[in-house]
């Protein structure tokens, strides 16, 4: 009678649970488990802990990642040095930089000369799986009605199927408030389960078992940097018993696992280990909630839905009922509607993937987010800076999801002090500096890789996403305490570092090199278009913060600088000083044109000595370089085109990311496997729809003809606006503005083909208005909501 109760009571809950498992918007699914680990296992993560679940029926298997398992620095065999050279480089780079002056040299001529090799610098590691397997009688049958999802909007992985007379249904979530992993599995019979937790192959570890509970524990052997699992296993009635280094279960009823892993990293320069004990603090997470699972999920609920629910996007959904992978490779063949419904899925995908791979109190995502199953990883899945880490954080403040820029900002601030001592050994300045790539034991120097090592620039490119928070939400705290002595210590660093041009007199960076792509020379465009980015933010800081001594040379300096802007011979913008660009080449990197973006000083119009006849000179250099590419640069030439207000392009540029550099579970592939282009794809769909970059909000400035109607909510607009948009095909048919704060709003009203009303919600109306010069101009109030609807008097003949 029992056992009958509590069968119908799993029914329940699975019947119950299978309202989940209709189609939303906001959901991956399949009909087959996943037999890769890159294309298909679907990833949960809470920023510190990724999750890769296959969602096997018989044996499943869940990978684990924990950010800080890395092996190589401090406390490795042989000693780590940071990069940094033991004596000083100075002379020789300014013999080389004096060269470059009058004459180009191939990237191999320098990387034998300022190139280092790696030493223990390191792998991101796999933290291991957890294994479940599941006893079924012989006669069962195939499992059927298979279904495996990834709930973007419960942040949830759910797997669904039967099995004979027995259904079953299992949920997986990685909670951010409690810091562990957990798993649910419901069935309407008896489970008979062996669980266990696989160490990977190349390390030993110590397992013991008990009272329900597998520990595991060590020390990497190459550092000894001290790690531990804790899997507790808890079924809500039944036996738990202990068989060598697995538990078994044998339960009428639904088991809970929960799992925690801890390191004793600490992100602190040098001394990168902290006397906590991984174990005792494994111990203690799984503890959470008392390992009620219905507490633990609303508490991770909740955490996850404050966040993700903040932006809703709406492209003409279809109702397709075609599993995610098919969905995905039927792409651009028709059906414009299912083609709408993937669109606005990937982009709440790469969203969903930024909450789940950097969250506060973890090092920021990598180049694969948090997620990683290799001993020896793609790039050692570390940070690049001279792109890929930046792109990582490109939708975070216009996608609404301010809060996962925290790890950012603390990993760069703990690099500002050993980036001082490479900025003295290589350049003999003041400020702070690296190069090409980093970890997570504050590696600042240069590598040896010709086509790829030099780019002292990195530290102008990570102080730009300190100022654009601010500009975003207009903390002046943030920007006095936290953003200032980044960037101020950044362009010290290049006052110091740039030199003079004999044959211009302007300012210029040399050495300098466009990333993977031509020869080392002087002033190439990408160098000194970053410097000027950082040199007009930096001014304006100071005047925002007094600092009357540092906006005077920021003044002088963007006066003497070369600013990287020119147009050459066959009407492109140039990528180096010297008139050489191939129009054949069909490059990856369009690193010139970062003053488009993530840079602002690329303006539609503007024709000043500065500025002439660029905006179109970036048009000719995109056509020039074609559109096919790897992930990352499909996703940042989606930006370039948003950018140029050419949405048919951009729409062009995601739809090939979509259709040849998209794995079946949505995950961006360079090849292989790189996170970066699924944030710079979400943050190229908001800037075909919003645009802040001038302190002027547009809206729609590139939306695609394909995207005929649809609707956006949440955005945010530099200046702290927040902005929904509905949308026809004559354009935005309502928009409205939320103030953050007292301050002036500025809408482009060029952007109005049609007559608009205007409605100041009580308590909120402006201060002032002025609607001159193409604007519609007004000081907002706090807390006041703003809404713009065109005339009702006017038709939508489109």
């Amino acid at each position: 009678m029992v056992q009958g109760i509590r069968s119908l009571l799993a029914l329940a809950l699975i019947t119950v649970g299978s309202a989940a498992f209709a189609q939303t918007p906001n959901l991956l699914w399949y009909d087959k488990p996943a037999t890769d680990w890159e294309k298909e296992a679907l990833p949960i993560g809470n920023g510190r802990i990724g999750g890769m679940v296959f969602g096997g029926p018989i044996s499943e298997r869940v990978q684990v990642s924990e950010k800080s398992l890395w092996t190589g620095g401090p406390g490795a065999a042989g000693g780590y040095d940071y990069g940094l050279p033991a004596t000083s480089q100075v002379e020789l780079v300014k013999s080389i930089g004096k060269q470059l002056l009058t004459t180009s040299l191939e990237p191999e001529a320098v990387a034998r000369q300022l190139g280092r090799k790696m030493h223990n610098y390191g792998d991101y590691q796999s933290f291991g799986d957890m294994v479940i397997e599941s006893e079924v009688p012989a006669d069962a049958g195939e499992p059927t009605d298979y279904r495996r999802e990834l709930d973007l909007d419960a942040g949830l992985a759910r797997v669904k199927f039967k099995q004979g007379n027995v259904g079953y249904r299992r949920e997986y979530l990685v909670s951010h408030p409690d810091q562990v992993l957990v798993g649910r599995w419901y069935a309407t019979g008896v489970q008979k389960l062996r669980i266990r937790y696989d160490v990977p192959d190349n390390r030993t570890a110590t397992i013991s078992v008990g009272h329900g509970v597998i520990r595991v524990s060590g020390a990497l052997k190459s550092n000894g940097l001290r790690y531990a699992v804790t899997l507790r296993v808890k079924p809500d009635c039944g036996a738990v018993t202990a068989d060598g280094d697995s538990l078994r279960v044998h339960t009428e009823c639904a088991v809970t696992f929960i799992l925690a892993a801890r390191t004793n990293y600490r992100m602190a320069y040098p001394d990168y280990r902290s006397k906590v004990d991984p174990v005792a603090r494994a111990d203690k997470d799984v503890a959470a909630e008392g390992g009620d699972f219905g507490r633990l999920n609303t508490r991770h609920r909740k955490d996850h839905q404050a966040l993700f629910r903040r932006v809703s996007l709406t492209l003409a959904p279809g109702a397709s009922k075609l599993p995610t992978n098919r969905l995905r490779e039927q792409y651009g063949s028709g059906d414009a509607s299912a083609d709408r419904q993937l669109e606005q899925l990937y982009f709440q995908y790469g969203r969903y993937l930024l909450i789940a791979s950097s969250r506060a109190g973890s090092l920021p995502a990598n180049l694969q987010g948090v997620w990683n199953q290799y001993a020896t990883p793609p790039w050692n899945s570390d940070y690049h800076v001279n792109i890929n880490l930046q792109m990582n954080y490109w939708p975070a403040e216009m996608a609404n999801l301010a809060e996962t820029t925290p790890p950012l900002f603390d990993f760069v601030e703990h690099l500002v002090t050993p980036g001082k001592l490479s900025a003295q050994r290589y350049f003999g300045a003041r400020g702070w500096t690296l190069f090409l790539n980093t970890n997570i034991w504050g590696y600042v120097g240069p590598i040896d890789w010709p086509t790829a090592f030099w780019q002292p620039e990195a530290n102008a490119w990570l102080a730009q996403h300190f100022y654009e928070h601010y500009r975003f939400g207009r903390d002046v705290e943030f920007l006095r305490k936290r953003a200032w002595p980044v960037m101020k210590g950044a362009a010290e660093f290049w006052l110091d570092a740039l030199v003079t041009d004999p044959a211009s007199g302007m300012l210029v960076v040399s050495p300098s090199y466009s990333p993977e792509h031509g020869p080392f020379t002087a002033g190439a465009a990408m160098s000194q278009q970053i410097v000027l980015d950082l040199f007009t933010s930096t001014k304006q800081a100071a005047e925002i913060l007094g600092d009357k001594d540092m906006a005077a040379r920021m003044k002088d300096a963007l006066r003497d600088l070369d600013w990287g802007l020119r147009v050459g011979s066959w009407g492109q913008l140039q990528e180096w000083q010297s008139d050489i660009d191939d129009s054949r080449s069909d490059h990856r990197h369009v690193s010139h044109l970062f003053a488009l973006y993530p840079g602002r000083h690329i303006v539609r119009g503007v024709d000043d000595s500065a500025n002439r006849g660029v905006f179109e000179a970036a048009r000719k250099t995109l056509d020039a370089r074609g559109d096919a590419s790897t992930g990352w640069s499909r996703a940042w030439k989606i930006n370039f085109w948003a950018r140029l207000l050419d949405g048919n392009r951009a729409h062009k540029l995601l739809a090939g990311l979509l259709r040849d550099s998209t794995l079946p579970n949505l995950w961006d592939t360079h090849p292989p496997f790189q996170i970066d282009g699924n944030f710079g794809a979400s943050a190229g769909i908001i800037e075909m729809l919003l645009q802040s970059q001038h302190e002027i909000l547009q809206i729609l400035p590139a939306r695609p003809d394909a995207w005929v109607t649809g609707s956006v909510s949440g955005l945010r607009a530099r200046g702290d606006v927040t902005v929904s948009i509905d949308w026809d095909a004559c354009g935005a048919k309502q928009f409205v503005l939320e103030a953050g704060r007292d301050g002036n709003i500025a809408v482009q009203s060029v952007l109005f083909e049609q007559p608009y009303d205007v409605r100041f919600d009580k308590g909120s109306k402006p201060r002032a208005v002025n609607v001159e010069q193409d604007l519609f101009d007004f000081h907002a109030r706090k807390g006041g909501r703003y809404t713009f609807t065109r005339g009702a008097s006017v038709a939508c003949e489109r």
